[in-house]
């Protein structure tokens, strides 16, 4: 299982709300998105995030264009998206793509970006990662909830 040797921690126990975070989600596979994003909703309310901004794209190798520019914006950004493998190629370029440009984001806007991008070989991987009822995993809580702990940790130490 991959939350295996995850911390144990939680959203509630951080003050968020002299922060701004955007949201950018992906349209694709709506089912597992609707869990993404209901993830990311409750940790930035447990986290008691001041100003929330959610954006929609297309799908997730438009996520970085979008964050880059909302990092502008906002304290931190998550990133909230789903691939599953096909027969081709594509999955690859687009992990590829989604991967290396929201971590750009990141390092050269000094803002944290969590990264709430599920890649996976079935739906059903996707499904049990989405915080659906069944679902093992909360992927978009914990996105939303490491991008604002990084968000607090960074202001704490005065950049």
């Amino acid at each position: 299982m991959s939350g295996h040797g995850a911390p144990a921690t939680h959203a509630g126990e951080l003050d968020g709300a002299e922060l701004t975070v955007a949201v950018v989600a992906a349209s694709w596979h709506d089912t597992i998105m609707a869990g993404l994003l209901d993830g990311a909703r409750r940790a930035l309310r447990d986290a008691r995030v001041g100003t929330v901004i959610e954006v929609r794209v297309p799908g997730s190798f438009e996520l970085p264009v979008a964050a880059r520019r909302l990092a502008e914006r906002a304290d931190a950004v998550v990133a909230l998206g789903v691939v599953i493998r096909g027969g081709t190629p594509h999955f690859d370029y687009v992990c590829s793509a989604a991967t290396t440009g929201l971590t750009d984001v990141s390092v050269t806007t000094g803002k944290p970006v969590g990264f709430g991008v599920l890649t996976c070989d079935t739906e059903e991987q996707g499904l049990d990662r989405a915080g659906l009822e069944d679902s093992s995993e909360d992927k978009g809580y914990e996105a939303a909830e490491a991008a604002v702990r990084t968000a607090l940790t960074l202001r704490g130490l005065g950049v």
